[in-house]
């Protein structure tokens, strides 16, 4: 056996408040989760005291537990529920016992889980707080995103990565999402951002049982969430049994990669709306273009059609010239015998057939300058024309109407004052 170690007679005695002052600091190093069956719970105004106790054994443990961390626990205590307390054992001072210090309470089992969610989810929805009309719609084109999940693990880097590049900028809070100790920190982070200018606030966290998503079902926690200045994300992994927290929120997905895509949607829609407006300007462009290129082709082949007719008419009076030459050269064959006596005669012949050519000639240019629209702009006409289209008839502009009349050396804009109609029968 160890020897019994010797006290110190030299030293001063210590006071019994500073001796449990000292055996307190000591205890608080042996934190620990205890599993045990819950006896004689008194709850008062500010605190808890209750037993905890072994159920195969005789081990029995004092318990305290502040209010606020009981109702935080959204654990309702009661004789035989058996419940993991996580804290440290401490002295009362005034009393000497020694109690458990209790920060959390967690249930055991999956029936009493199962029991406590659906209870909790009535009681809420009854009070309207899973309400479709309460939810409020996520906004388009959001950029300021606050985020709260755990640093580690794939959640925040899937979350990133399927982010599209559309300016976005992430505040991220790092907290718990697992155990009970994570209702503290997640409403911690909640309120931080209630502080923090933000679009949608996005809570994530992996897959997992309904025991290990306990926290996510903390009555305190839906109610934050339910009551958050700006909309609200959960994607929280689920199967069958959707936390609490994700009914009460705004939006709720199961994978980090959804919610991305949630965000991503209004910024890929703009953007194909963007590309579908170029497409459009661009065909539109390219119509008026093939539109100005037929109009250009029809306009010139007119002016083509007017010039052939004028160089038929040229070419028929050329014939008839070297018909009318022919004839002349027959005759003068035929009277060579005759030259002398009938050579006035054939003069005055040549001569008229001549004047009959030059005047057929001057007959040609003065069609050739009939068919020139600018030679008739200067004898004094003009083209009048009403949104580009020839003006033909006086049915074809009304009064107050803008008129673009064509002259020789340029153009009028004119408006319509009267139209005299022209009576055709009289």
């Amino acid at each position: 056996m160890n020897k019994q170690e010797k006290i110190d007679e030299s030293k001063e005695p210590v006071s019994v408040s500073n001796y449990i002052e000292s055996l307190n600091r000591g205890l608080k190093k042996f934190q620990a989760r205890i599993i045990g069956e819950v006896s004689e719970f008194n709850l008062m105004r500010g605190y808890a005291f209750f037993t905890l106790k072994d159920k195969a054994e005789n081990g029995v443990i004092s318990c305290f537990i502040w209010r606020s961390d009981y109702n935080l626990s959204g654990v309702e205590m009661k004789e035989g529920l058996e419940v993991v307390v996580s804290g440290y054992s401490s002295i009362y001072p005034k009393s000497g016992r020694l109690n458990f210090q209790t920060s959390t309470v967690e249930l055991v089992g999956e029936g009493p889980i199962k029991e406590a969610y659906e209870k909790l989810k009535r009681e809420l929805t009854e009070q309207g707080i899973f309400a479709k009309e309460k939810k409020r719609l996520i906004a388009d084109y959001i950029q300021d995103i606050g985020v709260i999940t755990s640093k580690t693990g794939a959640v925040i880097h899937d979350f990133t990565t399927n982010l599209g590049k559309f300016g976005f900028k992430i505040k991220m809070i790092d907290s718990r999402v697992e155990g009970q100790k994570a209702v503290k920190e997640l409403l911690a982070s909640i309120k931080s951002f209630k502080k923090q200018d933000i679009e949608v606030l996005v809570i994530m966290r992996g897959g997992g049982s309904l025991e290990s998503l306990m926290a996510f079902n903390n009555e305190e926690l839906v109610r934050e969430i339910r009551n958050f200045p700006v909309p609200v994300i959960a994607a929280i992994g689920h199967d069958k049994d959707i936390p609490l927290m994700s009914l009460a929120a705004d939006a709720m997905t199961s994978t980090p990669t959804a919610v991305a895509n949630l965000l991503n949607e209004s910024w890929e829609k703009a953007q194909f709306k963007v590309e579908k407006h170029e497409r459009s300007i661009l065909n539109s462009y390219s119509n008026s273009l093939f539109k100005a290129n037929n109009f250009l082709d029809k306009f010139v082949y007119k002016i083509k059609e007017g010039f052939d007719v004028i160089f038929y008419k040229y070419r028929e009076l050329e014939n008839q010239l070297k018909i009318f030459l022919s004839r002349i050269e027959q005759n003068l064959t035929q009277q060579g015998k005759n030259v002398v006596d009938y050579s006035k005669s054939i003069q005055r012949n040549f001569t008229s057939m001549l004047g009959d050519a030059k005047y057929e000639i001057k007959n040609m240019e003065r069609a050739i300058s009939s068919y020139n629209p600018e030679q008739q702009l200067k004898l004094g006409y003009s083209i009048a024309r009403h949104n580009g289209k020839l003006i033909k008839s006086v049915k074809n502009v009304n009064i107050g109407e803008d008129v673009d009349v064509q002259v020789s050396d340029g153009s009028i804009q004119s408006k319509v004052k009267n139209i005299n109609n022209k009576d055709i029968d009289k």
